[in-house]
Formats: C-alpha cells, structure tokens, sequence
C-alpha cells in the first residue's frame, strides 16, 4: 500500500495523502478496507485516477455531497481500498471555523442526525499522513461549548417530533426521529469530551447508550411509552424546545415566558401552533451561537 500513496501523490492537484479510518487508528479487523484521503487544489480530475488501471468506480469531486465530497472505490490486489477527495481550502476554512466554535449540520447520505462541518478537521486530526504535510488540530475549547448544545437542541426537536408521530401511530417516522435523537445526543455528548466523530459507526457504544439500542430494538405497540422512555434515558433539556409539539402542547395552551411559543409569539414568526414557526425559532437561536443547519 505504500506504493499505493506514492502514486496518488503523483496524481495531478493532489497536494497530501491521508490513511484514514480503522486503520489510521489501529481499529482494523481481518478484511477492513483501506481508507486513503487525497487532498486537493485548484480541482481534481477523475480521469488520472481511472488512469490508474485498477478496476474502479470512480466519482466526481462533490458528486457524493457537500462535505464528503466525491472518491472512488477501487480493487487493489484483491483488498478493498477506498479514495475520499478532499478540497484543501475548503477543509481549511472549515478548521479555522472550527477553532472559533463555528460550524454547519448538514444532511448527507449516510448520516441520520446530520454531519458537522468540522469532520473535516476531525480526519485531519486522526488521519496518518502518508505524503505531503497537513495540520493536526486539537479539539478546540469553544467547539466543546457550541457543538453540543447544537447537537443537543437537534435531539430535543427530533423527540418533539417523535411525539407527533407517536400520537398518530406513524411508526416508521417516530422511529426515525428517535434514531435522529439518540444519534444527535451521542453527538453531543463526545462533542463535550472533545472527542472528533467522524461518521455514525459505534456511535451510541462510544457515547455509553448502548441500552437505548436495546431499548429500540425492541419498540413495543405502545410509541407513547417508546417516546417517554427514550426521552429520560437521554436527559436532553433545551429552552426552545421545551414545550414540545403535538396535541394538548403548542398551540393548545398559554405560553410561559421563554418558551418556545412565547418566543414565537414575540418575533412574530409563524402562529404558535405552527410546526415551521418552532423550526424558525430553533434555526434562529442556533445561527445566533454561530452554528447553522443546512438542508441539501
């Protein structure tokens, strides 16, 4: 494989070769495949890596997405070996947030409560760099501060939400937004350890919720019960969603000061019976800690 890092090093725009995953954090088991980040400038052609003359599935940069990019899945003498692009200034504009606790949740393919922009300076910071030189950044302080409490207002919606579709025994979106939830807090919780995640795998064993899994593979007719539970296992608490949404809650009583719906009622948003309007609500107070969610 070392062989393998001299050649895409020699690819054109590659300016650093990156092992990553199982195996740049000595996780690899018998048949784990070879991550290897190529990162880039000025653009990355996909023909030189189909030029390669491995069999190969070869992408586009961004035609996987935003942040994950683009890559190729390659054969390489029998072992699986992946190649993820990464576009150098965009990770480093991305790190250089990261130090200042600013950052975006994104939908990607593949992550169920989202993926933060600073994954990028997550692989920075594990990755084994093989050509090249790259920077290894710390968890910065201030991340420590804003992503979990991002992360902690997303499950605290996603159980609102679960709560709405347990009352009109929705099964497949209440399960889904207790997913969203779990994985949301697991998040936070690391994000508070200052521990970089990367992607969703072993995420509730490492943030120690590994009884919620249990609990959920498990759901039982009654989603009410589901929701209640799953909501004290986690513990998440946040002021804009505090009321929650659903029937005999938003809309349907006085609002409190501070609440969601007298926040709502205050910036004239949206009617506090409103789904959206809690939405607005929620997207404003995160943006105004520096921290915004992007749907794409």
């Amino acid at each position: 494989m070392e062989n393998l890092a001299e050649r895409l090093a020699a690819v054109p725009g590659v300016v650093a070769v990156t092992l990553g995953g199982s195996r740049a954090v000595g996780a690899a088991v018998e048949g784990s495949d070879w991550d290897f980040g190529l990162y880039y400038r000025g653009g990355l052609d996909p023909a030189y890596i189909s030029a390669l003359g491995w069999p190969a599935r070869v992408f586009a940069p961004g035609e996987w997405g935003s942040i994950v990019n683009g890559g190729a899945w390659l054969t390489v003498g029998g072992a699986r070996v992946d190649l993820i692009y990464r576009d150098l200034d965009e990770v480093l504009r991305w790190t250089a947030a990261a130090g200042e606790g600013r950052f975006e949740i994104r939908r990607e393919v593949g992550y169920v409560a989202g993926i933060a922009t600073y994954v990028l300076a997550g692989e920075l910071a594990l990755g084994k760099v093989l050509a090249g030189e790259l920077p290894c950044p710390a968890f910065p302080p201030r991340l420590r501060e804003t992503a979990p409490a991002a992360w902690f207002r997303l499950a605290a919606g996603a159980l609102s939400f679960a709560d709405v579709y347990a009352g009109r025994q929705d099964r497949v979106a209440c399960l889904a937004n207790l997913c969203q939830a779990v994985l949301a807090t697991a998040q936070g919780r690391l994000a508070a350890a200052g521990e970089w995640v990367l992607n969703e795998k072993r995420l509730t064993e490492r943030a120690g919720l590994d009884a919620i899994q249990d609990r959920l593979a498990q759901p039982g007719p009654d989603l009410g019960a589901l929701v209640s539970d799953v909501r004290a296992r986690l513990g998440v608490r946040d002021g804009v969603w505090a009321d929650g949404y659903g029937p005999g809650k938003v809309g349907e009583r006085p609002s409190r000061p501070g609440s969601a719906t007298a926040q709502l009622a205050a910036d004239g948003v949206a009617p506090a019976s409103s789904m959206l309007g809690l939405i607005q609500v929620a997207m404003r107070s995160a943006v105004s800690a520096g921290v915004s969610w992007l749907v794409s």
